[in-house]
């Protein structure tokens, strides 16, 4: 086999998820996403995603989400790859891909298309397609309603030779196991369901996580990497309990709170953040509040 280039690319470690900020009229804050990504670049984070799922990819228009690739590209300047989300539909994820690996982007994240009723053959054609429009390494986000059984991972395995990655986002473990066991060093599997979940991806042998939490307190989104990397099981747990879970407790509250809570706290830690765009919602004033309490016990992290 191949060897896979994302094993090079990006080693065990936490991988940063950074937010896309906006001003008040929701217009792109590219000077506040540049501030923000020195966060992460300060750190030792293997890469980071721009115009993810906490990106708020779905919102972008094309001209904005070429600015904020080409931001990111600029931003890191070499110092850490940059890997690009694409998504929507098969002929719009093609050209973001085409057009992000002219930008420098160094891999891609194919989050979920459009149509949600997809067959298993409309989604497979769907990553082909996006694998004939660039030669970066491919990473698949199954995440919502975007489930593979074993037979299907293994068909993706076989018919796209350039998807070298596996990023989850649903956080079922035991089907996640068993793809695993399928198809080995195949893939480079990454957590991706939540910094919450990283005992559980730890737990099965998996060393790679996209962490929420990495934009704002970064040196905690590490502690959980080398917590769990090094079996320190009581650490580990204590870290999830005492400063993680009160985060994602809020969190599962709304649909959008994923996004807009994040934005919250940059925003509460002098960073850019602003509003989410429709159809996502932004955290109300009480619960800035205790989102402020969270930053408080944070601040050792920063």
């Amino acid at each position: 086999m191949t060897e896979n280039p994302l094993q090079k690319l990006l080693p065990q470690g936490a991988i940063g998820f950074p937010v896309t900020p906006f001003h008040p009229d929701f217009s792109l804050d590219l000077e506040g996403f540049s501030r923000n990504l020195e966060i992460v670049l300060a750190e030792p984070f293997t890469s980071f995603v721009a115009a993810g799922g906490t990106g708020e990819l779905y919102s972008l228009a094309r001209d904005e989400y070429l600015s904020v690739v080409r931001s990111a590209v600029d931003t890191a300047n070499g110092r850490m790859p940059v890997i690009a989300g694409v998504g929507y539909g098969s002929h719009i994820a093609q050209i973001m891909a085409s057009e992000s690996e002219k930008l420098g982007a160094s891999a891609i994240l194919i989050l979920p298309p459009y149509y949600q009723n997809a067959c298993f053959d409309g989604l497979l054609a769907y990553l082909k397609g996006i694998a004939r429009a660039t030669s970066l390494p491919l990473i698949l986000y199954t995440r919502d309603w975007f489930h593979l059984n074993v037979e299907e991972a293994q068909r993706v395995a076989d018919e796209v030779p350039t998807l070298w990655g596996w990023k989850d986002g649903q956080g079922e473990l035991r089907s996640l196991q068993r793809i695993r066991a399928k198809l080995g060093e195949r893939f480079t599997w990454i957590g991706g369901v939540g910094d919450d979940h990283v005992s559980g991806y730890y737990g099965i042998g998996i060393r790679r996580f996209t962490s929420s939490i990495s934009c704002v307190a970064p040196k905690l989104s590490i502690a959980l990497h080398n917590a769990g990397a090094s079996r320190e099981e009581a650490e580990l747990a204590e870290l999830t309990d005492r400063f993680v879970l009160p985060l994602y407790n809020l969190r599962a509250r709304r649909k959008g709170y994923e996004v807009s809570s994040m934005k919250a706290l940059l925003e509460l830690r002098g960073y850019a953040g602003g509003p989410s765009r429709p159809p996502l919602v932004d955290v109300n004033e009480k619960e800035r509040q205790e989102l402020n309490k969270i930053l408080s016990d944070w601040t050792v992290f920063f």
